[in-house]
């Protein structure tokens, strides 16, 4: 079998190359630049070269593989637009074949309790866009597609991530780890070699799927601060934030962090038999693992 990746050089895209050949399936991995190019190379993909404007080249590199499984975002004044153009190309070009979008669980909002792909939705703005376009990758399943649209909690684990980005980073510079309110809320997070296990078996997945990549632990935020502040080097050392100063200090994304979600991926492990193999996040957070 070979797939067709884009995102590949990226945080996620990299394990989710990893997985895929522990699998014994070969990969063509989009590359945007000469950097790209050596990164998923050296992971043992083949670069093609492009960007996820360049639906010509998506429609065709999806076409000459058995599967496809789109990673990649570009954060722009159009992420919506690019995404949706790059996700009908490669669905053309997937034609029959399975095509595995990534969502976000974060359009769930706030679960009240723990909540599943059957949850409402009701999504922080910084993530809205993504209900039209899953709702437009799902529909080619009507027509003969086999669309299936994976949705991770918050990924964290080889030192990388949102977490690391947003959290560590700027406490290991100040100090002291930002905390978004009194800590109460709780993140659904899963570590990004689970996550990538799911996309590999997401292409074996019935048309129309969704499944939520949560990896079955929802800490409170509280905890994860403290494990944040060791992987900082400032253990104990925490700075409340309003939600208010968060946004100022972070963007429209705070809002996202400040979500109390509790999600289940119980259908993947179902379905699919994922078995998430993480399961102590707290340990791997703190040392960054």
């Amino acid at each position: 079998m070979k797939v067709f990746i884009t995102g590949g050089s990226g945080y996620l895209g990299r394990p989710t190359i990893q997985a895929l050949i522990r699998h014994g399936i070969e990969v063509t991995a989009l590359a945007r630049s000469e950097h790209s190019a050596r990164t998923v190379s050296d992971l043992g993909a083949t670069p093609v070269a492009g960007s996820l404007s360049d639906t010509d080249i998506l429609r065709r590199a999806a076409g000459e593989a058995d599967g496809v499984i789109h990673l990649g975002v570009e954060y722009t004044e159009d992420t919506a637009g690019i995404d949706r153009a790059a996700a009908e190309a490669l669905q053309d070009g997937a034609g029959s074949r399975p095509y595995v979008h990534t969502g976000g669980a974060w359009v769930y909002g706030d679960t009240d309790g723990t909540g599943d792909e059957n949850t409402p939705m009701n999504p922080p703005p910084v993530t809205a866009w993504r209900l039209e376009n899953e709702k437009r990758v799902l529909a080619r399943a009507e027509t003969g597609g086999r669309p299936v649209v994976v949705m991770p909690g918050l990924v964290y684990g080889r030192h990388g991530g949102l977490s690391q980005a947003y959290f560590v980073e700027p406490g290991r510079a100040a100090g002291a780890v930002p905390s978004i309110g009194d800590g109460s809320n709780h993140w659904a997070i899963v570590h990004v070699d689970d996550i990538a296990e799911l996309y590999v078996l997401a292409l074996n997945a019935p048309a129309g799927s969704v499944y939520i990549g949560a990896g079955g632990q929802n800490p409170l935020l509280a905890d994860i601060v403290q494990a944040l502040s060791r992987a900082a080097g400032v253990p104990g050392k925490i700075e409340p934030l309003t939600l208010e100063e968060a946004v100022r200090r972070m963007g429209p994304i705070a809002e996202a962090f400040a979500l109390d979600q509790q999600l289940s991926g119980d259908r993947a492990r179902g379905e699919l038999g994922w078995v998430p193999t993480r399961l102590d996040a707290l340990t791997d957070i703190a040392q960054g693992t």
